[in-house]
């Protein structure tokens, strides 16, 4: 979209899209580096419809044209299928630019989504300077918790309610999402609360988060995103094993993070394009 048709009138905004696996987020920034417009919406199968979507929802919340947008960067596992992109980064690149944006004194990134679990750890210029991912088994994902709450007569958008009102703790392995409806069964036939079952699920997902964290040799400010920091006992849990220096993005902003670094990345590299094109008239 670098050919954006602005005429006379110079183009002052840019896209970040993140297409999830779950879901699909879009960002336009301003001039300014602010957020004017954003949208998310089910990615389902038609990963290039549901970019689409909700690019189109990220420029009706800002009240603009796509023509007024100059430059768009696309992330995540469908980012190839963004047909109106520039470019396209990978998620770590993009989550830790995101993150950096909210909290510049981030060094590491926690992301957990729907069917990955990444842990990067940055430097001072926001490279990523090691990273690894859990994304061969679900039970280190949201659809750990998803297939849990399934399995207990539940929906997605109630395991955060679930999950705090537990009283007791629970245990529950994780070892595999495709076990999990055997673990809850038995938790179940011993009198286990469905609130209580949630919880030691999402404490096993603190484990597994941990253990990848460790393994980069993590350190702080640490700062947590992805679908899952929506449900506040999850943040509490890892809080409570990190200590100080824990940093969430407020409200739904903490699914946008990929979205808001993709949307970062192009208005540099944009800006850079204007820059250049600025001295060729020049000379």
């Amino acid at each position: 979209m670098s050919d954006c048709g602005c005429g006379d009138k110079p183009c002052t905004y840019v896209g970040g899209l993140d297409v999830g696996s779950t879901y699909t987020k879009a960002v336009i920034l301003n001039s300014e580096g602010d957020i004017v417009g954003r949208s998310m919406c089910n990615t389902g199968f038609k990963l290039d419809v549901a970019a689409q979507k909700s690019f189109d929802g990220a420029l009706a919340d800002a009240e603009i044209d796509a023509e007024k947008v100059g430059y768009v960067i696309s992330t995540g596992y469908g980012r190839h299928q963004v047909e109106f992109r520039d470019i396209t980064v990978t998620a770590l690149t993009a989550a830790a630019r995101g993150a950096h944006w909210f909290f510049p004194n981030t060094r590491t990134v926690l992301d957990i989504g729907g069917q990955t679990m990444k842990a990067t750890k940055l430097d001072d210029a926001i490279k990523v300077r090691s990273f690894r991912l859990n994304d061969k088994c679900a039970a280190g994902t949201g659809a750990f918790l998803e297939k849990t709450a399934r399995y207990m007569n539940y929906g997605t958008e109630e395991i955060g309610e679930l999950a705090s009102s537990s009283t007791e703790d629970v245990e529950i392995s994780g070892v595999c999402a495709v076990f999990a409806e055997s673990e809850v069964i038995n938790q179940l036939s011993i009198g286990s609360a469905p609130a209580d079952i949630m919880h030691g699920a999402m404490n096993s997902l603190v484990g597994r988060s941990l253990q990848l964290m460790r393994r980069i040799k993590m350190e702080p400010e640490y700062t947590l995103i992805g679908g899952i920091m929506r449900f506040p006992t999850m943040v509490k849990a890892l809080t409570a094993e990190l200590g100080e220096g824990v940093n969430v993005p407020e409200g739904d902003l903490v699914q946008y993070v990929g979205a808001i670094g993709a949307a970062t990345l192009a208005q540099q590299r944009f800006g850079k394009i204007e820059a250049e094109s600025a001295e060729i008239i020049e000379a």
